[in-house]
Parts: C-alpha cells; sequence; structure tokens
C-alpha cells in the first residue's frame, strides 16, 4: 500500500470519527432539552397582554442560528424571524468573518412579534426550553466558539428585568444540573444574516445537520407548547 493511499485512509478515518462524536454530542444536546423542557416553568415576572395589537422585538442568540430562526418562526405571535449577527464591534459583519470568532458577534435571531398575542416570558421560556441549553459555554451541541454562544439582547429596561428575573428564578427553582452562562446585554445593532441562511431549515430539511440538531427543537416545540405551536406560519 502507497504511503499516499495510507494517509488517504487515516484521513478518511479521522472523518468518520469527528463526524460520528459531533453526531453524538448533538443527540446528547437535543436529548437534555428535551428532559428539561416540561420541567421549566413559566415566567412569575412577566408584562402583559397588551390590549391592541402591535409590534416588539426581542433578540437572542443560542447557537447556530438556522434552528433557533424556525422554532421561533412557528410560535403563535411571533410575525417574523430573522437570522443575523449581534454583540460585536465590526460593521456590517459576514458569515465567514463572525464564523473566524474574532468580531465578538453571536449568530443571532431578531424576533418581531406582537405583545396582544405572546408576552417576553412566553418567548424566554421556548428559549430556554427547547431552543437550546443555557448551561453551555461558548457553544451549542456540535458548534464551538463565542459566536454560539447564549445570549439574550434586550432593548429596553423592561425586557432587561423580566429576562434578570426569569434567570433568577430558573436558577433557584434548579432546573438545570449546571449554572446558567446566558449573556444580559443591551442590544447595539442587529445585522441580518446573508440571504441563504435565512429559513435555511425549511429549505433544507434532509440537510444532516438540520435533521440531527433541529427537527428534534421543532417536534419539542410542538409537543411541549400545542398551544404557541403554529404549523404553518
Amino acid at each position: 500500500m502507497s504511503r499516499t493511499v495510507m494517509i488517504f485512509l487515516v484521513i478518511c478515518a479521522a472523518a468518520l470519527v469527528l463526524f460520528v462524536t459531533s453526531r453524538r454530542q448533538a443527540t446528547t444536546a437535543v436529548a437534555a432539552a428535551a428532559a428539561t423542557a416540561a420541567a421549566i416553568p413559566d415566567a412569575a415576572v412577566d408584562e402583559k397582554l397588551a390590549a391592541k395589537p402591535g409590534q416588539e422585538t426581542l433578540v437572542v442568540a443560542g447557537g447556530c442560528f438556522w434552528g433557533v430562526q424556525t422554532v421561533f418562526k412557528h410560535v403563535k405571535g411571533v410575525t417574523r424571524s430573522t437570522a443575523g449577527y449581534s454583540g460585536g464591534t465590526l460593521k456590517n459583519p459576514d458569515y465567514e468573518t463572525v464564523s473566524g470568532g474574532s468580531t465578538g458577534h453571536a449568530e443571532s435571531v431578531e424576533i418581531v412579534y406582537d405583545p396582544s398575542v405572546i408576552t417576553v416570558g412566553q418567548l424566554l421560556k421556548v428559549f430556554f426550553s427547547v431552543v437550546h441549553d443555557p448551561t453551555q459555554l461558548n457553544r451549542q451541541g456540535p458548534d464551538t466558539g463565542t459566536q454560539y454562544r447564549s445570549a439574550i439582547f434586550f432593548n429596553s429596561p423592561e425586557q432587561e428585568r423580566i429576562v434578570k428575573a426569569y434567570i433568577e428564578q430558573l436558577t433557584q427553582s434548579k432546573v438545570y444540573s449546571r449554572p446558567i452562562v446566558t449573556q444580559i446585554v443591551a442590544l447595539d445593532r442587529f445585522y441580518p444574516a446573508e440571504s441563504y441562511h435565512q429559513d435555511y431549515a425549511e429549505h433544507h430539511p434532509e440537510n444532516p445537520y438540520i435533521q440531527i440538531c433541529d427537527v428534534p427543537k421543532m417536534n419539542n416545540l410542538r409537543e411541549q407548547f400545542p398551544n404557541l405551536y403554529v404549523a404553518k406560519p
């Protein structure tokens, strides 16, 4: 066997091991989310439903924005969810630059919702249960780096108050076996991601990553939040 062939086989074997390991990590993360979803309480501190229809925004980061966007797109009261970038210093960031981990941005999702239909507290419950694992520092499942951190970018003192109170409530309730590491940061600016990232999970349902990491999130949303789940947004 030639040295070239041997090297090629070693590389293939290493790639296979890496794939299997990543798959197991992702599956473990999804299983953990499913196990904790039912145990997460409603927000004790929350806003009241608005008397009239309106439009509010909340920006969150919880790992790869493909799954985060598609989950919130199927939540009742959410009128739009957009994949993008928040929390960094570079103006007009792009995917390749953010993926390098040097800009400080997190893959984020801007949630536009009607406050007469759904509250910040309800959105947070979905976020902390089926969307991601808030105890993973600078990673989410198989994705690692500060761009995959858990964060909430509030845009008003009221949002900040509700977010801080809910995280404290979850901490005191000991919902998770590890500390919550979600950052609470004032929103500076949200930059929409490139068009090919928008609604990626819906456009590429057979992608192995989507099947492993994001389809279970949608299943959990439907099962854990039947009153909030919307099949066709």
